[in-house]
């Protein structure tokens, strides 16, 4: 049960007021688009939004689906179903991680950097990958840090100053050093 899928397919009136029917009794689609005043393929569009939100359930009564609706749902209270949401907050980190690993799949062919992106997010995450060659705590010479670049990319000039720029590596007295995410915060 997703509390936001449920409070978007309710956001609908004529949902609401197929729920609302059912409320009263679990009926078949041609009954409800008579009492509703909707096509028999409106009913059936919002009752699959609604079965896919598992709102609503349904059953075969010999050559009627009948639909009706799902009580564990109609029990929860608001208060419930709102905690519910919150605990699925680490889907946003989910959908973070595989975006960062469609990028990376799509820039690097067997380690080789294909093309640098132009969209800032996607640069980043480029770069952070390569920020991961740079040991935490450990100083390096202009010259090492295009070695570990051109790895990667035959351009280390752009990538070493974008390194820099996206707060991934520090420059101070032409000594590079791998910056911590928190510290560049």
């Amino acid at each position: 049960m997703n509390p936001t899928e449920i409070f978007k397919c309710l956001s609908d009136n004529s949902r609401l007021r197929i729920v609302n029917s059912l409320m009263i009794e679990a009926m078949y689609v041609e009954l409800l688009a008579e009492r509703l005043d909707l096509s028999k393929s409106t009913v059936c569009f919002h009752l699959k939004k609604l079965m896919e939100a598992k709102i609503v359930s349904s059953r075969k009564e010999q050559y009627y689906t009948i639909y009706s609706l799902n009580e564990d749902v109609f029990q929860l209270t608001l208060g419930e179903l709102v905690q519910a949401g919150c605990l699925g907050d680490h889907l946003p980190a989910q959908r973070e991680d595989e975006y960062r690993e469609q990028v990376i799949a799509s820039c690097f062919k067997a380690g080789k950097l294909q093309c640098l992106p132009v969209q800032k997010m996607k640069r980043r995450i480029v770069l952070e990958k390569i920020a991961e060659s740079f040991d935490k705590g450990r100083t390096y010479t202009e010259k090492e840090v295009n070695l570990i670049i051109a790895d990667f990319h035959d351009d280390f000039c752009t990538i070493r100053k974008d390194l820099v720029e996206f707060s991934l590596l520090a420059r101070k007295s032409g000594v590079y050093e791998r910056v911590s995410p928190l510290a560049a915060q």
